[in-house]
């Protein structure tokens, strides 16, 4: 089951499944808790009663025994008395007798002696204590050894003027034999009737969802059906509930609004798919302008008839011209076939000289170029390239506003098996997180970030040489873009 699963996805028919077997299993459990706990406080109820109705009977006993014995009523006789008649008692009444002195030694037992020695040497000094300040002169203690329920009543025997002799002590097991088979049998009995009702909640289930959901599905399927780019029908059905009336009431309204808009809808498409075409042609074709600007304004300010590097260095801005002329001529063309990318004029080319070359229009002084390697040879398109590059350092330098004293934009290069990554970081504003999953669409722009319309062509393009574009960004830090290429040898 997937982690993501919500019971609030489930189908109404399972859902109403579901609530009827829920809810016998937790009158079940409930019923047989409340057993389990009935059978217990009767079974406690019934050995206490047992216990006191013993308890009485055997000390009526020996009041009759103490009313007829011929010894001195003393606590030292005790022994003598009962010498006989603790066996006889015991015997009666089916249980253990035991008879200590007030200060908790054992006088008598019914039990033999090695049973005596080993089990009842003394009373603890806290049941002697509780006896004698109960207002019955009488303690129950209860204990549990393996399991099982031990009950020892403490009581004074007193002679007939109500003096203190000594302290029967009546050892009681507690035997819930019967009790248990009892509560086994009831629970047997009612797990048969909770399994015949739950059959009859599968059954009741099946007809209570299919009578409520029949006409649910049949608006589920219309719904389901309903499309702007298509003639939708209307439900005509009469249901037999007030509510599932009203639903297909105002899905009938929702069809003829459907109609409605979508006449509206198809005339604002097309008049916002020209707006858009006509931004992104500009945008496209400005690109190029802002290098060839600044190309000519460099140009300008490092004019020096006397430089012996006159030359080359005019045949550098020159050759930077035409690039950005030829990346203009391209891209007119590619949107001349509605936004279709400039064909591949693939060569062998060492990306180092050509990111350098594309980096030599921009005069901003910490602009950083750095390189693993003077060469890496792969077949790509010169125009493309370059087009990549300025791009990303455009919107490196647009990230960075104006009043930022300390300013960066890092351009690397590096070689990883077979593939070439260009890493472009700044330390400009950032990307906010609402704009991250816009930043490649076609129609986004956003002044803080410096990002337009121009990084859904570059994805394109890299992504039509088999690449990759991916970033990274943290909101007053910077981004870092990274486009990974493959090295094509032949």
């Amino acid at each position: 089951m997937p982690r993501n699963f919500k019971i609030s996805m489930l189908s109404l028919r399972i859902r109403i499944f579901l609530s009827m077997i829920v809810l016998v299993l937790i009158a079940s459990v409930l019923m047989a808790s409340i057993s389990i706990i009935q059978f217990k406080n009767e079974a406690k109820e019934y050995h206490q009663e047992r216990l006191d109705r013993k308890e009485n009977a055997i000390k009526e006993h020996i009041n009759y025994v103490l009313s007829n014995t011929t010894y001195p009523l003393t606590q030292n006789n005790l022994p003598y008395i009962f010498k006989d008649k603790i066996h006889e008692l015991a015997d009666i009444h089916n249980l253990d007798i035991n008879i200590y002195s007030l200060d908790g030694k054992l006088l008598k037992s019914s039990k033999g002696s090695f049973s005596i020695d080993t089990v009842s040497p003394s009373i603890p000094k806290y049941i002697i204590k509780l006896v004698q300040s109960s207002i019955e002169k009488r303690y129950v203690d209860i204990k549990s050894m393996d399991g099982v329920k031990n009950r020892s009543s403490f009581s004074q025997i007193k002679d007939d003027k109500f003096k203190p002799l000594g302290i029967l002590n009546i050892p009681y097991v507690e035997d819930d034999g019967f009790y248990e088979d009892e509560l086994q049998a009831f629970l047997i009995r009612l797990s048969q009737v909770y399994s015949f009702m739950l059959l009859v909640a599968f059954a009741i289930a099946y007809f209570l969802a299919s009578y409520i959901t029949k006409s649910l599905k049949t608006i589920s399927d219309k719904i389901n059906e309903t499309s702007l780019n298509q003639k939708n029908e209307k439900i005509v059905i009469e249901a037999n509930s007030r509510e599932i009336n009203s639903l297909i009431s105002a899905y009938n309204r929702m069809v003829d609004k459907l109609e409605e808009s979508a006449v509206m809808l198809a005339q604002s498409e097309r008049e916002q798919a020209w707006r858009e075409m006509a931004k992104q042609v500009a945008h496209e074709i400005k690109n190029p302008l802002t290098p060839m600007r600044l190309t000519v304004q460099s140009f300008q300010r490092k004019f020096d008839t006397n430089d012996p590097n006159l030359n080359q260095k005019l045949n550098d801005y020159t050759k930077t011209l035409i690039q950005q002329i030829d990346t203009m001529s391209a891209v007119a063309s590619a949107f001349s076939n509605f936004a279709s990318m400039p064909a591949q004029q693939n060569e062998n080319l060492n990306v180092i000289d050509v990111i350098d070359l594309a980096l030599d229009i921009f005069n901003e002084d910490f602009i950083v170029f750095e390189s693993e390697k003077e060469e890496i040879i792969t077949k790509l398109d010169r125009t493309q390239l370059i087009r990549i590059i300025t791009n990303l350092v455009k919107n490196a330098i647009q990230s960075i506003p104006e009043e930022q004293t300390e300013k960066m934009v890092l351009v690397s290069v590096k070689e990883a098996f077979d593939h070439v990554l260009i890493i472009v970081k700044d330390n400009g504003t950032g990307i906010e997180s609402d704009n991250i999953e816009h930043i490649f669409e076609p129609k986004f722009t956003t002044k803080n970030s410096g990002m337009g319309l121009g990084l859904g062509i570059i994805k394109n393009i890299i992504e039509n040489y088999k690449g990759t574009i991916t970033f990274e960004t943290e909101v007053g830090n910077g981004t870092t873009f990274t486009v990974s290429l493959p090295i094509i040898k032949k």
